[in-house]
């Protein structure tokens, strides 16, 4: 059973992360969720702010500058992230196991009960294990959900009952399904055989990499210690309890692997038998390959100064496009297959589709105007006047010019979208003319 000083440190993080999981879904900005990810209708919601699929790639660069920073963390620390952050980790060895450890006992009285007979004992701690995972794996499940469609929606399932949403209520049923399946039969599976994380250490560590190593200078050749006998061994007793406590079973002396999830229960269990047979601390623990080879010290390399380089240029461009973002979405084009029309006054009309999009939770009253050349807009039905809040509006209207205006076959034109007596948005777009 893990335990020891990194153990507890683990355990406080685990339970701020996981107080912040499950609460994300109740914080509220304004009267809206500060995190919703509705995939399906196309609703983001992130810190508050509200995103179309007009702003996908601003989303894309995010993710890139997020895949750029892990790069940069992993180069630097290693798989840090998966031992003290991953979800998978984190409800797996805090929440799960813990569970397991209390109704089951530790790994050898465990091995035990499923070697044994399913006698009346046997069958209570397994049902009631499975009972408790099953619950869990389904407040989970309602919180998955609840970022996806929302709390508001999520509790309408709730008061409604499952047949007036049956979506809803199939998806509950699978994500609970799924993440029981994960955390009592799949478990660190997820980390050797899906995550593709692991797999990339061999591309993105290197010798200056703090990991979780083992100093073999100071334990090799290992060796049983004996009671009042002058020991010629090194500092490793081979009591394989690093071993033991290994989620994923590796051998952490055999070196750095891409199964090692950087949990720091070998460095508590090598750390507790070193103090037992007063040996100084630290045969395991965090360092680099070039610290564990000759004492070097950290040092930043060119990987490092170019990965930085990259994330901030990446950060500031991510920035800068979120500080001028604006609130609304302007698409205008021309309506396809119309050719310009000559109509009197010795003047030429366009036709045109326009499709605005408010990003913001508050309506907006709107007003198209020609900016550039001189000219009108005339609409054809209803006039865009007024943008309800986190929606879109539609219109067709004509863009009338002077012949004199027209000077070419494509003229650019330009069109403000104002409101309250402001510009908010400008679009250029190209008028047909005889020319």
């Amino acid at each position: 059973m893990p335990k020891g000083v990194l153990h507890n440190k683990r355990v406080i993080v685990s339970i701020f992360l996981l107080i912040l999981l499950f609460s994300g879904p109740f914080w509220t900005w304004n009267g809206h969720p500060m995190f919703l990810f509705n995939i399906l209708e196309r609703k983001f919601i992130l810190f508050g702010v509200p995103f179309w699929p007009q702003d996908f790639f601003l989303f894309v660069l995010a993710m890139l500058t997020f895949f750029v920073f892990i790069i940069l963390f992993t180069v630097v620390f290693g798989r840090v992230w998966c031992g003290w952050a991953c979800p998978q980790t984190i409800f797996m060895e805090m929440v799960f196991r813990k569970i397991e450890y209390a109704i089951e006992g530790d790994y050898t009285r465990q091995k035990a009960l499923n070697k044994g007979p399913w006698n009346a004992d046997k069958i209570r701690k397994k049902t009631l294990k499975h009972s408790i995972f099953f619950l869990i794996s389904f407040l989970i499940a309602n919180t998955f959900l609840a970022y996806i469609i929302g709390v508001n929606e999520l509790g309408k399932l709730v008061i409604d009952g499952p047949g007036s949403h049956l979506g809803d209520f199939f998806s509950l049923v699978f994500f609970t399904g799924v993440f029981y399946g994960v955390f009592a039969h799949f478990r660190e599976q997820v980390c050797l055989v899906v995550c593709p994380y692991g797999r990339l250490q061999g591309v993105l560590l290197d010798r200056n990499s703090i990991v979780i190593a083992y100093d073999y200078n100071r334990g090799e050749p290992r060796g049983i210690i004996h009671k009042n006998q002058e020991r010629t061994e090194g500092d490793c007793i081979d009591c394989h309890q690093c071993v033991h406590v290994c989620p994923t079973g590796i051998d952490i002396r055999n070196g750095t692997q891409l199964e090692c999830v950087n949990c720091t229960a070998c460095i508590d269990a090598c750390d507790d038998v070193m103090d037992k047979v007063g040996f100084k601390k630290g045969l395991i623990r965090f360092d680099s390959e070039n610290g564990i080879a000759s004492g070097e010290k950290f040092k930043i390399t060119t990987r490092i100064i170019g990965y930085s380089t990259i994330l901030v240029l990446l950060m500031s461009v991510l920035v800068a496009l979120l500080a001028t973002r604006s609130n609304i979405e302007t698409t205008i084009l021309r309506t396809p297959g119309q050719l310009f029309q000559e109509m009197e006054n010795n003047k030429i009309s366009n036709l045109y589709n326009v499709q605005i999009i408010n990003k913001t939770f508050e309506d907006l009253d709107l007003e198209l105007k020609l900016k550039s050349p001189a000219g009108e807009i005339k609409y054809v039905g209803n006039e865009i006047s007024t943008v309800r809040q986190d929606s879109l509006a539609e219109a067709v209207f004509f863009v009338i010019l002077p012949k004199d205006e027209i000077l070419k076959l494509k003229t650019e034109i330009v069109l403000s979208v104002i409101s309250d007596g402001k510009e908010i948005d400008e679009v250029k777009t190209n008028f047909l003319g005889p020319y």
